[in-house]
């Protein structure tokens, strides 16, 4: 049996040169996958790979013994004839160039879609309305109506941990029904946003007070991951709009993160404890970083506070309850969520929900809920022909497994966005970024692309350079009609929102047409330097543009970045929904731990018997002996004095 399973290491960009004879495909397709029967065939990946390492032609049959064979009875997406159509379309892709086919005012405007004050234009894709057809068609062969079903029908597409997917359950309306099983989950989710209301407007009303009788005005939100990185893109998001600074004023909202103490010390910088509230995220109450600045923090409250502090000034969103009880929190400050909500998907529950409202009020956040809802049912409604998440993940399909962009950049045109990136990185990376399909065989192609971002128009005097002359990367161009804060110079040629959007416009246009050096000469460029300031062009992008940036937008753009990854993966036949990439490290960091602590009790070194490679035994020890006056003999607590003044406390960087 020939083995089409094979994991290569090379880049896409020849995935599409060599078509493979599929004549024995048949059309019967199950979710994300293709029925297949026949066994002597090369498939187009495989001779690409060999061909992208040097060799010609067929793969040798050395070469394909060594790689993974798949299962005979289901293949991957990648064998269906949907995927070979627009493998062959490919070659009539490449003969465009943007340049033409912005000039084709009927291609431009079928690319044009908006919904509810979101305008998405796919103009400065690589694409012509066949290709959109023939990407449609895909998704059609992935079953991709019927997973958007099955998601918000509650079926566990989550199968390794065997749970559903239901985070549009946390924005949706108190009528709604919405299952995990036979379980209407929206209830549940009610009552823990009811209890986040009441909360929430007696600390901000001053009835909820601290053990001093102030009122808790600074809140600190101890989560990482998916509860740290959805809520602080929101709380950037909102902290100038009119109507949630508003309601925020006289109140902070700051996030603990990292375990590095560095963070603490800046999360806690000019704090008092009298007036802080801590909430402490974590589903299991175990997660090590968190629990370990949720120890630090606590420290830094009762020290100045007393025991009783930590009752009065710290909460959790937790469903373990006995652990959450044992740190000291009352249980009935504890805001649940459930297993069916992934970390990255849960900023819409009680992970953002409760510092969020804490800062700007939940009638503000609930206004952020209905945005998300908004957006997801145009995602579970609208036909594929009008649904801008579904044309999203389309176009990231080509781009990824068909032009072999492997990277996308997010460039919001406002800075209140500036923390959209570094969300949908975790959003996109972590759900999409697999090396197995659904049932455990190998794809066949590359899965995810690498997102990184900046707010323009900073990124320009950073990045742009490779994006225009050197890599191809996709761009996604997010502008705003009406700025948060309008500013407008006398004298000035245009407002200050004006010149940002400026560059917004030209930005994406500069990629698609370029400048060719026929364009050059006529500017009288010198012929040494038309090399160098020839821009290539064809270089695909799509712009978004919102009416304004308010808690409503927010959730509409934070759903329609969840939904577009949902069906990358829906498509690629990976699941989204999990995340075991991450386990490993915190294993073998478990392993480092309980080293150094020894090492540190006993004032010794790493030896080769502790069981690490050489490498690591080095880098330990060098670690070790630059701080060989911190010593673990005895239990002790050791701060720097700018947190918590004492006996033990130390100036920030007298540990060496």
């Amino acid at each position: 049996m020939l083995s089409a399973g094979l994991h290569h290491s090379g880049g896409l960009n020849s995935l599409h040169r060599s078509v493979s004879d599929r004549s024995s495909l048949k059309s019967a397709t199950v979710p994300s996958t293709v029925r297949i029967a026949s066994k002597g065939r090369t498939p187009s990946h495989i001779r690409a790979t060999a061909q992208k390492s040097g060799q010609r032609g067929p793969v040798a049959p050395s070469a394909l013994a060594t790689m993974p064979a798949i299962n005979e009875t289901v293949a991957s997406i990648a064998y269906s004839d949907e995927w070979r159509q627009l493998e062959e379309h490919l070659g009539e892709v490449d003969k465009l160039h943007l340049r033409d086919l912005l000039s084709d005012e009927a291609r431009c405007n079928e690319l044009f879609f908006e919904h509810n004050g979101i305008t998405c234009d796919f103009s400065r894709q690589r694409v012509t309305p066949k290709t959109v057809k023939l990407l449609r068609n895909l998704a059609g062969a992935a079953n991709l109506k019927t997973k958007i079903s099955q998601m918000f029908a509650g079926e566990h597409l989550n199968v390794t941990e065997d749970r559903a997917v239901l985070h549009p359950a946390l924005r949706a309306p108190r009528d709604e029904k919405i299952y995990d099983g036979k379980k209407n989950v929206v209830p549940e989710v009610w009552e823990v946003l009811d209890k986040i209301k009441g909360f929430s407007n007696k600390v901000r009303s001053g009835e909820w007070l601290g053990v001093t009788g102030k009122p808790l005005t600074d809140v600190v939100a101890i989560g990482i991951g998916g509860s740290f990185l959805g809520p602080l893109f929101v709380h950037t998001a909102l902290r100038t709009n009119h109507e949630a600074a508003f309601e925020a004023e006289g109140r902070q909202l700051r996030f603990l993160a990292n375990v590095d103490p560095v963070d603490v010390a800046r999360a806690l910088n000019g704090l008092k404890p009298e007036t802080t509230l801590v909430v402490v995220v974590s589903k299991t109450f175990t997660t090590a970083e968190t629990m370990l600045n949720a120890r630090t923090v606590r420290t830094w409250l009762t020290a100045e506070l007393g025991a009783e502090a930590t009752a009065k000034h710290m909460v959790a969103v937790s469903t373990n309850l006995k652990l959450v009880k044992a740190f000291g929190i009352d249980p009935e400050n504890a805001f649940g969520f459930w297993d069916w909500v992934g970390g990255r998907y849960s900023v819409t529950s009680a992970v953002g929900m409760v510092p969020l409202s804490l800062q700007y009020g939940f009638e503000v956040m609930e206004t952020f809920l209905q945005g998300a809802w908004d957006v997801d049912t145009h995602f579970r409604d609208a036909p594929f022909e009008e649904n801008i998440p579904v044309q999203l993940g389309l176009a990231s399909i080509w781009n990824v497994s068909f032009l072999g962009y492997a990277a996308r950049a997010i460039l919001p045109y406002t800075q209140a966005l500036s923390k959209l990136a570094p969300h949908i990185q975790q959003v996109s990376m972590e759900s999409n970024g697999k090396g197995v399909a659904i049932d455990g065989s190998r794809l066949p192609f590359e899965s995810g692309e690498v997102d990184f971002g900046e707010p323009g128009t900073n990124g320009q005097h950073s990045f742009y350079q490779l994006i225009h002359q050197g890599r191809v990367i996709p761009c996604e161009f997010i502008g705003i009609l009406k700025s948060q804060q309008s500013v407008y110079l006398k004298g000035e040629v245009v407002s200050n929102h004006d010149e940002l959007m400026c560059n917004f416009f030209a930005q994406a246009d500069a990629l698609a047409t370029g400048k060719t050096a026929v364009e050059l000469r006529a500017e009288n460029v010198p012929d040494h330097l038309i090399p160098h300031k020839t821009f290539t062009g064809n270089r695909p992008s799509l712009s978004i543009l919102l009416p304004e940036l308010n808690a409503y937008t927010t959730g509409q753009i934070l759903a329609m970045y969840e939904h577009r990854v949902a069906v990358q993966g829906f498509i690629w036949g990976i699941n989204s929904f999990d995340q075991w990439g991450v386990e490993l490290g915190k294993v073998l960091a478990a392993k480092v731990r309980t080293a150094v602590n020894t090492c540190r009790t006993k004032n010794k070194s790493l030896t080769p018997a502790d069981g690490f490679n050489h490498s690591t035994t080095k880098l330990l020890n060098k670690y070790l002996q630059g701080k060989a006056q911190l010593l673990y003999p005895e239990p002790r607590d050791v701060f720097p004095c700018e947190l918590i003044e004492g006996e033990v406390c130390r100036p920030p960087t007298s540990y060496l």
